[in-house]
């Protein structure tokens, strides 16, 4: 493993609050259900009210440490010698969202959250790059309803592998990282130098570590096998040199208040 060379200074990924299909989807997966009652477009697919609380706590979380990080240094001054996070105290001069309606809401609770605790964030921007990996046909449905309904597609999955693995009208990881290394290389030399906040979904976070961290298929195994990316947790990529490299994974500020449902 290694990382890629990138112009910016640094950035944070988050994924965004737990959605109604989140819950859903988790239900109807406990009980094998076929049927997750969700209608309408994976886009269009809104926060929960646990998904907006977790959002605001992920505001507050980062006003606090923001302005916490920067009266820590007015205090102290300036120290001798390179920071090793030198980014850790200074809030996002760029913030780009995902097209998908939870994302965008995660971020409009977060900002106002952060206000409420005395920081202004940036208003965000939109790339639709950033959206959710796309499941065609197996969109928003239970592993009974596609084994019922595809059952061809559960051989072809294990045939493939997840990483490589797209369905019927949908993209495979490869497809969703190729997507993310062009997005990389264009807000690379637009925010050059600067620091980028992005509001998104796992397969981004996952396939961001993929891009920026040169892993291997098996890498991104191993990383899925540990445990999911947890909604509205931040991942932090900081400068050493030409490169990012990864100073933070899969942190969950909203469990600080104690929020855990």
């Amino acid at each position: 493993m290694g990382s890629v060379r990138h112009g910016l200074g640094e950035l944070t990924v988050v994924r965004h609050g737990r959605s109604t299909a989140n819950a859903a989807l988790a239900a109807a997966e406990a009980a094998g259900a076929m049927d997750t009652a969700i209608t309408g477009l994976d886009v269009d697919v809104p926060l929960s009210e646990l998904g907006r609380v977790r959002a605001a706590a992920l505001g507050g979380h980062l006003a606090g440490r923001y302005l916490e990080e920067r009266h820590r240094t007015e205090r102290r001054g300036p120290t001798p010698g390179p920071a090793l996070d030198p980014g850790r105290g200074q809030p996002p001069q760029v913030v780009i969202c995902s097209p998908f309606l939870r994302a965008r809401q995660t971020w409009q609770v977060a900002a106002a959250a952060a206000r409420d605790g005395g920081l202004v964030l940036p208003e965000p921007v939109v790339d639709a790059r950033l959206g959710d990996r796309a499941m065609g046909r197996l969109q928003l449905l239970t592993s009974a309803a596609v084994a019922r309904r595809f059952p061809d597609e559960a051989g072809r999955r294990r045939r493939a592998g997840e990483f490589h693995y797209r369905p019927p009208g949908g993209e495979s990881f490869a497809d969703v990282a190729v997507r993310l290394a062009a997005f990389l290389d264009d807000w690379g030399r637009r925010a050059a130098g600067g620091r980028v906040f992005l509001v998104a979904h796992d397969a981004v976070v996952l396939l961001l570590r993929y891009v920026l961290e040169k892993l291997t298929v098996d890498d991104v195994a191993a990383i899925v096998a540990a445990g999911p990316v947890i909604n509205a947790a931040v991942t932090r990529f900081v400068r050493d040199g030409d490169r990012l490299v990864l100073a933070e994974y899969n942190t969950a500020t909203w469990a600080s208040h104690r929020i855990y449902k």
